[in-house]
């Protein structure tokens, strides 16, 4: 590679691959072309999926669960080596300020070593269902899985997947996204530091479009996907799979309601309730997006949370004094701001109207400043959709019943945050939420050894926990007559 314009390859068959088109990996806090990228497409999807099936035919990978947690755990410590070359590339690239950069590229060891447990203690079960029978219940990997990963957390959310699909012996093939190929790019020289792993176990291309994902989602040779992404592009890619009726674990989207009650510690509240807006400018499927607030306190709260976003200081991860990036592209902040644009003329009441940065040096980047809009029918599409973007939706509600009717109001369930001091009203409240997670008195608190994951239409499956295993998994009955002595 040229080492003065970096130039992202795919990583096939442990092999750097180029592609006849490039395109220009940018800066998006600056719009600044910052290197290049082979953008893949249905030849490298064929290419990896190839490479993933003779991994899984003639090698060792799916029969031996000790070379697999020993795998796992060389990619934990090589990830441990070049956590800050990463954490760097990735602020570049993706535009989250240092300290979100950290958190990101500081939950990929346990999680690989969390799997690497997995692989260890993997197994099935045998039985005698009669006298003389003899059943034995193997617990087999399916095959090449599928992983198609968004560009909001690149790194974190590709090894969620990546993960749990090595530990049941799968092998797999990897759409990355376009918009961080320079950060794909280092990731897999990480990936390829491991020496247990075997040559064409993991194969990752890059693309910024979608003919690639479309090819895996849609060949009989990868009976499983794992995706993350767009509720939207859940529900397509679910169709076109069914036709070969295939594995899905899907991770869709979000519209987490911080439930905040008139007991709160607001004290407490104030600052996560910012972050959980700010947090990779909004640009998370957990964001909390939406905020209801019990009448007794909704003044207090309004005004102390206005206050603090609008003093929020955006800029690009190269400045320490940053509280929040941008989005990914100036696309996304049009798409944002047009959002807002709507839901004011619909009767939102804007309490902070932020938007584009306009003027100085940050307006040649994806900046935008964070929104605070006041509604009252919870039926507008400022609430109802994700928004993707540091925009926050206020409703007051007077009774607990009221604001589990309003919380559950929504065809999203990944997530959702309960503030109160009542252990009792916590505990009831989060029973009766809709939700594949609830947080009491806090926000984004996820664990490896905690399943993760949608009610309705926020996906399918788990991730994280012993449960991620399972969508990558087999069960095979084999059953003998032993003769009536046994």
């Amino acid at each position: 590679m040229n080492t003065d314009t970096p130039t992202a390859l795919h990583w096939i068959d442990g092999e750097w691959i180029d592609s006849p088109q490039h395109r220009g990996a940018l800066d998006p806090a600056t719009g600044a072309v910052i290197g290049r990228y082979a953008d893949g497409g249905e030849a490298e999807a064929q290419a990896a999926i190839d490479a993933a099936a003779r991994a899984f035919r003639d090698g060792p990978w799916r029969r031996d669960a000790a070379l697999r947690a020993r795998a796992l755990e060389e990619l934990a410590q090589a990830f441990e080596r070049h956590s800050e070359e990463l954490i760097e590339q990735l602020a570049l690239e993706n535009g989250k300020i240092k300290p979100e950069a950290r958190f990101e590229v500081s939950m990929v060891p346990s999680k690989l070593r969390f799997n690497a447990a997995l692989a260890r203690t993997e197994y099935g079960r045998s039985g005698t269902p009669k006298p003389d029978a003899l059943s034995i219940v193997l617990r087999e990997p399916m095959g090449v899985a599928g992983i198609i990963v968004p560009w909001n957390s690149p790194v974190v959310l590709m090894i969620r997947s990546l993960a749990p699909a090595l530990a049941a012996g799968a092998t797999v093939a990897i759409k990355m996204p376009g918009q961080t190929a320079l950060t794909n790019s280092l990731v897999a020289r990480i990936m390829a530091q491991a020496p247990s792993l075997p040559r064409g176990v993991v194969n990752l291309f890059n693309e910024s479009g979608a003919d690639g994902s479309k090819l895996l989602v849609a060949s009989p040779q990868v009976p499983v996907i794992s995706f993350t992404g767009s509720t939207a592009t859940g529900r397509a890619i679910s169709a076109v799979g069914a036709q070969r009726l295939k594995r899905f674990g899907l991770e869709l989207g979000g519209k987490t309601p911080h439930v905040v009650f008139d007991d709160a510690d607001l004290d407490a509240a104030v600052p996560v309730l910012e972050k959980s807006l700010t947090v990779f400018a909004g640009q998370f499927c957990m964001t909390g997006s939406r905020l209801l607030v019990q009448r007794g306190v909704a003044e207090r709260l309004r005004e102390r949370l206005a206050a603090r976003l609008s003093e929020l200081r955006v800029g690009p991860a190269a400045d320490e004094r940053s509280e929040m990036g941008p989005l990914i592209d100036r696309a996304n902040v049009a798409r944002v701001d047009r959002l807002v644009e709507q839901a004011i003329a619909d009767g939102a009441r804007a309490i902070v109207r932020g938007g584009p940065v306009a003027e100085g040096e940050l307006a040649r980047g994806a900046f935008y400043r964070p929104t605070l809009l006041e509604v009252q029918d919870s039926k507008l599409d400022i609430v109802q959709r994700e928004t993707f973007g540091p925009v926050l939706t206020l409703q007051v509600f007077d009774t607990e019943a009221q604001a589990i009717e309003l919380a559950n109001d929504s065809e999203y369930g990944l997530a959702a945050g309960v503030w109160t001091r009542d252990v009792h009203r916590a505990l009831r409240v989060a029973r009766e939420l809709d939700s594949g997670t609830v947080w009491i008195n806090d926000w984004a608190k996820i664990y490896d050894e905690f399943e993760e994951g949608g009610y309705r239409q926020s996906g399918l499956g788990r991730l994280n926990g012993a449960a991620a295993i399972d969508d990558f998994i087999e069960y095979k009955h084999i059953t003998v007559a032993t003769g009536a002595g046994l």
